[in-house]
């Protein structure tokens, strides 16, 4: 429907489209190491569509199989990757659903970009320092592996770009547009208390947080159809 998507490196962002009758779309995007096709991610798609929710899910580049190479995915990447699958869009009202790193991701486009009409933080990583240096400080960069993954190489453009963003928290009070923020209570990944921090930034209209009792970083079990129920009543009530 869309057609070919490719960023401003000429790279294929490979993509996943479940067709709905609304004209509400929604974009989701994963987490550093992830991907369109991890279960959470089809199966808050399928939600989506089952209530006539239009959905877009989409590889970053250098994820999946997208276009580009690993080692140069970054945050600051991403924001342009998910701007060109907005160019490519078109002018129907859209919004944006992003996991862990992708929720960083959704915060610096939506702050700065009006195309995005909502906003939907899943285990939203905000420090993205902090994040870096918990989860990979005792790797070497251009050598490690993020996680002990050799299809996950570390590199050192990745720990920059952490370090150079530090935290979205601040971006919190730029988005405008109703934003909702799905955190487990025992994720051990992205610690809920991200998600908290950036709500303290927020503005009006205040986001809403919903906190997932018992829930991990990828939503497992009985967690998941929480998370899809939540997220696709939030999104059905919408004024769009």
């Amino acid at each position: 429907m869309f057609g070919k998507i490719e960023n401003s490196h000429g790279e294929q962002i490979d993509y996943t489209f479940h067709e709905a009758d609304g004209q509400n779309l929604a974009i989701i995007g994963h987490g550093v190491t992830g991907n369109k096709d991890r279960p959470f991610v089809v199966a808050l798609a399928e939600g989506l569509a089952a209530v006539d929710v239009p959905t877009l899910r989409i590889s970053f580049s250098g994820n999946g199989e997208s276009g580009g190479r690993f080692q140069n995915c970054t945050i600051s990447k991403e924001v342009d990757d998910l701007g060109a699958v907005l160019d490519a869009i078109g002018k129907r009202p859209v919004g944006y659903i992003g996991h862990s790193m992708g929720g960083a991701v959704g915060v610096i486009r939506a702050s700065e970009d009006e195309r995005l009409r909502w906003l939907v933080s899943l285990a939203g990583m905000v420090h993205t320092s902090e994040f870096a240096q918990r989860e990979f400080g005792d790797e070497q960069p251009d050598a490690g592996f993020m996680w002990e993954d050799e299809d996950c190489p570390l590199s050192k453009e990745f720990m920059d770009d952490m370090t150079a963003i530090s935290t979205v928290a601040v971006r919190g009070s730029a988005i405008q547009v109703p934003w909702l923020l799905v955190h487990g209570s025992e994720d051990d990944v992205v610690p809920l208390q991200d998600s908290h921090d950036i709500l303290i930034e927020a503005v009006e209209p205040k986001p809403k947080l919903v906190e997932i009792d018992g829930g991990d970083h990828v939503f497992n079990d009985a967690a998941k159809l929480i998370m899809v129920e939540t997220v696709a009543e939030w999104i059905k009530k919408l004024e769009i």
